[in-house]
């Protein structure tokens, strides 16, 4: 672990908030006496006390996790179901979808647990759950740090704006994908900070407003709860991310209608750019035109005014103070008035918009297309080698890379697995990589007497070319 490319990039931030010892049990499988390093601010045990408590007060998170495929979120153990459309699963009386009929899936967890597979379906210790919230806050003083050193080489260097911003904007777009990464591991395995300060870090330089910590969460369990099958998006439900998947395959068959396509998919970064993912303006005002749910006789959710308008108005006020104080470095330190801040900020803002749409476009885009799953039924681990390993560079890392690659792996398993990427930071991505791989060959879901989706075929098909490769 104290190798892995995220423990480097903290170690040369020299962020001491991050530890570089190993986040997993000794070899006896006792826990350390004690506060580890990743405990120094906050302890383990108390951290885990908060974490329930915070389930509590923020019941919709609860309730929608413990709706997903699999497994409930253990620390969300005591809330119930929720009744709000915008919380639960839509299925009929009879468990079925009501847009495809199809019965909600059953995730295939091995059972009994062969031990090579044990440590994929491991809870994740307190220990850990801190160690990536340092992480992620490691991050946003890293891109601090940046566009500070921006803007003092546009100072220093007046002449040379092409050579300061390139090497500025590269990468700081490079760290806005790693900034997504980290945000859905920490989402699917560490939901609530270890410290109130740090849910207003997780994805500010994103936009110029955005969805707060907690809805951004909230929007993302949505999707997971709609959407079991890769390529049966809203099958459960509404699923916050239609718009892209109708965009990608709205004609039908790619091989039959890809001049149809060439009308929309251009358009997807676009979207993307202007705001319309999940840590985007476009994105949030979609959100707020579905969430909350409206209380009984259709009066106002007792909790909009109480609960949800504070957060919005909190996380944007520091959002907006953010993007003022860039505006304002791009002023007097620059020799400009301050009526042109905003020529430094927008191009701040131009390659953070590029690193994040490129990530969702990665997370959201591909893994959910049927081009990019028929390409990985065909192996191409060990037919495109170099494109892994090039992709792999691109994310941030293998263990990024898996996710991927097994993302439907994830979407089976959202709270019992998380994410693979998660997964790979602690035990290595070679380890996840053939978990995953096995856990896929063994089936997903339970048969229900159901037909085999289109992506059901698809992953028998890449399992049993994975399995003759060996």
């Amino acid at each position: 672990l104290s190798s892995g490319p995220d423990l480097q990039e903290v170690s040369q931030l020299r962020i001491t908030m991050a530890s570089s010892a190993p986040l997993l049990q000794n070899e006896g499988g006792k826990k350390k006496s004690g506060h580890s390093k990743a405990s120094i601010f906050y302890g383990a045990d108390e951290y885990l006390e908060e974490l329930k408590k915070k389930y509590a007060h923020d019941h919709e998170i609860a309730a929608l996790k413990n709706a997903l495929p699999g497994e409930a979120d253990p620390n969300a153990a005591g809330v119930g179901a929720s009744n709000d459309k915008m919380l639960k699963v839509e299925k009929n009386n009879e468990n079925r979808s009501h847009k495809t009929n199809r019965l909600f899936p059953t995730p295939n967890k091995p059972d009994p647990m062969p031990k090579n597979l044990a440590f994929l379906f491991t809870k994740i210790t307190p220990e850990q759950m801190m160690y990536m919230w340092n992480v992620l806050t490691a991050i946003f003083v890293t891109q601090c740090s940046m566009v500070l050193l921006y803007c003092a080489a546009l100072a220093t260097f007046p002449d040379h704006w092409w050579t300061c911003t390139l090497m500025f904007g590269i990468p700081f777009a490079y760290i806005a994908i790693q900034n997504i990464y980290i945000d859905h591991d920490v989402m699917h395995g560490a939901t609530f900070p270890p410290h109130e300060w740090q849910r207003f870090l997780t994805h500010c330089f994103a936009d110029f407003f955005s969805l707060p910590w907690e809805e951004f969460v909230l929007e993302h369990n949505r999707h997971h709860a709609s959407t079991v099958d890769l390529l049966e998006q809203g099958e459960f439900g509404w699923d916050p991310e239609e718009f892209h998947y109708a965009l990608q395959q709205w004609a039908g068959p790619f091989a039959q209608n890809w001049y149809k396509y060439l009308l929309t998919v251009p358009w997807i970064p676009v979207i993307h750019f202007f705001g319309l993912n999940d840590t985007g303006s476009l994105f949030a005002l979609e959100w707020w035109c579905h969430f909350p749910d409206e209380g009984a006789g259709g009066k106002c959710n007792k909790e909009f005014w109480s609960k949800w308008v504070p957060r919005r108005i909190k996380h944007n006020a520091f959002v907006m103070s953010l993007w003022a104080c860039i505006w304002l470095l791009g002023t007097w330190p620059l020799g400009r008035p301050l009526s042109e801040g905003w020529r430094f900020m927008f191009t701040v803002s131009f390659f953070a918009r590029c690193g994040f749409s490129a990530a969702w476009m990665f997370i959201t885009n591909f893994t959910h297309s049927l081009p990019w799953n028929n390409f990985l039924a065909q192996d191409p681990g060990r037919t495109w080698p170099v494109l892994h390993d090039v992709m792999a560079l691109v994310l941030g890392g293998k263990h990024r890379w898996n996710e991927m690659l097994f993302h439907d792996v994830h979407h089976a398993f959202p709270n019992a697995v998380g994410t693979l990427s998660q997964r790979g930071r602690f035990h290595g991505w070679q380890a996840v990589h053939d978990a995953a791989a096995e856990v896929l060959h063994r089936g997903l879901w339970k048969p229900n007497g159901d037909e085999e989706t289109q992506m059901q075929k698809t992953q028998r098909k890449r399992s049993l070319m994975m399995k003759s490769t060996r």
